[in-house]
């Protein structure tokens, strides 16, 4: 196990700040961290999609996120800095008497450098640039950056944003003046700042800060930087005593505690791993994550009904469905758990972890209802019966934030690197570009999938290289996959696993794959084995406009359900007399919707 550094080491020599040690440490750093990975994520910009509800959605998400008004954006700073400050007033959670003023404004950038870093659009960097400089512009000679809410001092709430969005400006959309702003940002904060992170248990129990994530962007700060306060605080930061040391052995503390929170504090402890390469850190993260997934979850892949972890083996999630409408926090949930999911996924090489990323995409980040362009956005999904898709009361809520990064991040979740080639995680419209032994290669995607079964792979290489193409196949398969390669069969792929296929592959070779889908039930929890969601492949059915009691009716699962006209992504069954349609839930807009019911 490495030795963890203390925070006193790492202040000594602390005043050689911005630039020094970029070569000795940032690319140690790199190649420490490199060393930690079975797979690597794809730079943005070598993988597209081209297609599909993901790409509906990122379009949507990125035309939405462009049209924000910088004048908008940046009149709270402008405010508190005593600058003109043009523009009309954003609102909600938002503004200078807000419940925590321009806390988005750097997942705001986060976002757009990532979009622009995938999609090449020009107008993104520009954005990005803009945003920066102005914010730049209002921190004056105290560096001060953050603006006191009204009700608490959520310092590292809107800090860790500040710092996630300005190491993405700098890296992903090449704006220089960002790097030079973490230092200022971060020393004209240091005094309002906790000197360590004040946990909380269930949705309010102040006084707590949000310093959850703040360790994650504080070790890319240091990595960027070289500046080892960074670093510091990052390690003063790490939940260890009341989180991370019992999760690494094994105990379970998820219940009670906010979900949200200790989630996205799992990204802290991947960083925590990756740098310092303290085991203690991998295991809280995998032991979490089979707590979440076995104990926690619905079906759609979230957690935390009125944003508390439960008590498992109580019946607690079947007793929210009356309880509360308040299921999953979504945007900011589904980050948590698909930053956690390739995380793991990095590390290990397990494709349990590319299951889980495929149900939380497809049933929750993809499936919030379309915020509009005056503040209106998505929080809560709700999983009782004869629902509806709102959006939050108040305008700009947290998740207005995590929902540009996390749909920006759907190209991370398609292609991972390996040692020997390319593995193949989510299958959707796309192509990818990489380069194996300084060949340059082209691989393309196509597939209706989920709605169908079928996916084709075509590889288009000037030079014929061998390389290992895994493809993951999902561990809710009732048999084997089917594989092709060039219409011969490959050997049958087992539910579960990466099918590694290696060869000497060349130019206009085709891979055909075939992912047959059953229905199938899933029960809510363990003392409620009969209250189950409809599956299929990887989506979690809903019924549409559902007649009253619709949910307590027997319904036997595995039969029944026919193809509603022409369609491959909606089905009918008759119940009663009367034909009751199901949808994909992230299909449903505006209608009504029973998610659970009585297993027949």
């Amino acid at each position: 196990m490495a030795v963890r550094p203390t925070r006193r080491k790492f202040l000594q020599g602390s005043a050689a700040v911005l630039g020094s040690g970029m070569l000795g440490y940032s690319a140690d750093l790199a190649h420490v961290t490199s060393s930690r990975e079975v797979l690597r994520e794809f730079p943005f910009g070598d993988v597209v999609i081209t297609g599909g509800p993901l790409k509906q959605q990122y379009d949507r998400i990125h035309a939405s996120y462009l049209a924000l008004d910088n004048d908008r954006l940046l009149k709270v700073y402008r405010q508190r800095a005593g600058m003109a400050a043009p523009g009309p007033d954003m609102g909600g959670w938002y503004d200078a008497d807000g419940f925590v003023p321009g806390h988005s404004l750097g997942q705001y950038v986060s976002g757009l450098a990532r979009i622009g870093a995938a999609t090449g659009d020009p107008a993104c960097q520009r954005k990005v640039r803009e945003l920066v400089l102005g914010f730049g512009a209002t921190l004056g000679a105290d560096n001060q950056s953050i603006i006191r809410p009204q009700t608490n001092l959520w310092i590292c709430y809107t800090l860790d944003k500040h710092f996630a969005g300005l190491i993405d400006a700098c890296t992903l959309a090449h704006v220089s003046e960002a790097r030079n702003l973490l230092p200022r940002v971060f020393d004209g904060s240091r005094s309002l700042m906790p000197e360590h992170g004040h946990d909380r248990m269930g949705k309010k129990n102040p006084p707590y800060d949000e310093t959850y994530v703040m360790p994650e962007n504080l070790f890319s700060a240091y990595q960027l930087t070289g500046r080892h306060e960074f670093q510091a605080t990052a390690l003063n930061y790490l939940l260890d005593h009341d989180f991370f040391d019992p999760l690494a052995r094994n105990e379970n503390v998820l219940p009670g505690r906010h979900a949200y929170s200790h989630a996205i504090a799992l990204s802290s402890a991947a960083k925590a791993y990756l740098v310092l390469g303290d085991e203690k850190y991998r295991r809280a993260m995998a032991f979490a994550w089979t707590c979440l997934t076995t104990e926690q979850q619905f079906a759609s892949g979230g957690w935390g009904p009125s944003e508390q972890f439960v008590e498992p083996h109580q019946g607690k999630l079947y007793e929210s469905l009356s309880s509360t409408v308040d299921h999953f926090e979504t945007p900011c949930g589904a980050y948590a758990a698909t930053k956690l999911d390739r995380y793991l996924l990095r590390m290990t090489g397990d494709p349990r972890y590319g299951d889980h990323l495929e149900r939380v995409v497809y049933n929750t980040l993809l499936g919030v209802k379309q915020p509009d362009s005056e503040g209106d956005y998505p929080y809560y999904s709700t999983y009782g019966p004869k629902a509806t898709k709102v959006w939050y009361p108040h305008k700009w809520p947290c998740c207005s934030g995590t929902l540009v990064q996390g749909v920006s991040d759907y190209v991370l979740n398609l292609y991972f690197r390996a040692a020997d080639g390319v593995t193949v995680n989510m299958y959707a419209p796309s192509e990818l570009r990489f380069e194996q032994n300084g060949v340059k290669i082209k691989l393309t995607q196509t597939t209706d999938y989920p709605a169908g079964e079928m996916v084709s792979m075509r590889i288009d290489s000037s030079l014929p290289q061998v390389w290992t193409l895994r493809l993951r196949i999902p561990g809710w398969l009732e048999g084997p996959a089917r594989i092709t390669v060039n219409g011969t069969a490959a050997a049958p792929a087992k539910p579960g696993t990466f099918a590694a296929l290696r060869r000497r592959w060349k130019g206009g070779d085709l891979v055909e794959l075939r992912l047959p889908q059953e229905f199938r039930a899933e029960p809510i929890d363990d003392l409620h084995p009969n209250v189950v969601a409809v599956m299929r492949g990887p989506l979690m059915l809903v019924a549409i406009d559902p007649p009253d009691g619709l949910e307590k009716r027997p319904l036997p699962i595995e039969e029944g359900f026919r193809a509603l006209g022409q369609r491959a992504d909606a089905w009918t069954r008759n119940e009663g007399g009367q034909q009751i349609v199901f949808l994909p839930f992230y299909q449903v807009q505006n209608e009504q919707y029973t998610t659970y019911f009585t297993r027949g």
